[in-house]
């Protein structure tokens, strides 16, 4: 019976680390994993400097967001397809973060995984637009702080 407790312990710490982990569907995590196991590889691509832009609506107290981004990518050949379009790239994230109006979905959870897919749509329809043949799995916010 002294296993009883650690296992009611195990159990709690395995709830409370799924419980604060971002929220991810079932199928997203599943097509990354699948682009991922595709070319057996990961590669994450920072995007630097990180990017700080105003974000909310006109006339409001001014909100910042910082986000430091990198991308992550199934596979090592989507890295030079990547840099040589680093600016559009930037571009297109730098307008999307300016589009955003409502902060306090940017502080959820839910909010930020939104803007996440968005970016990696947004990323991907650049990279197929310039015909390079690749495309991100996906974006992850390696920081990602917004100042009210």
């Amino acid at each position: 019976m002294t296993h009883q407790p650690k296992s009611v312990l195990m159990i709690l710490f395995m709830l409370f680390a799924m419980a604060s982990s971002p929220a991810f569907s079932q199928e997203e995590e599943a097509a990354e994993e699948e682009a991922v196991e595709e070319g057996g590889v990961t590669d994450y691509i920072g995007m630097e400097p990180a990017f700080v832009t105003h974000v909310g609506t006109p006339g409001n107290k001014p909100t910042y967001l910082k986000a430091a981004v990198s991308l992550r990518a199934g596979s090592t050949s989507t890295r030079p397809a990547v840099e040589a379009h680093m600016p559009r790239l930037r571009h297109e994230l730098v307008m999307l973060f300016g589009e955003q109006t409502d902060v306090d979905r940017l502080t959820s959870l839910e909010g930020q995984q939104a803007l996440r897919e968005e970016a990696t749509r947004r990323i991907n329809a650049v990279l197929e637009e310039q015909q390079t043949g690749e495309q991100i799995v996906g974006v992850l916010f390696t920081e990602f702080v917004v100042q009210k």
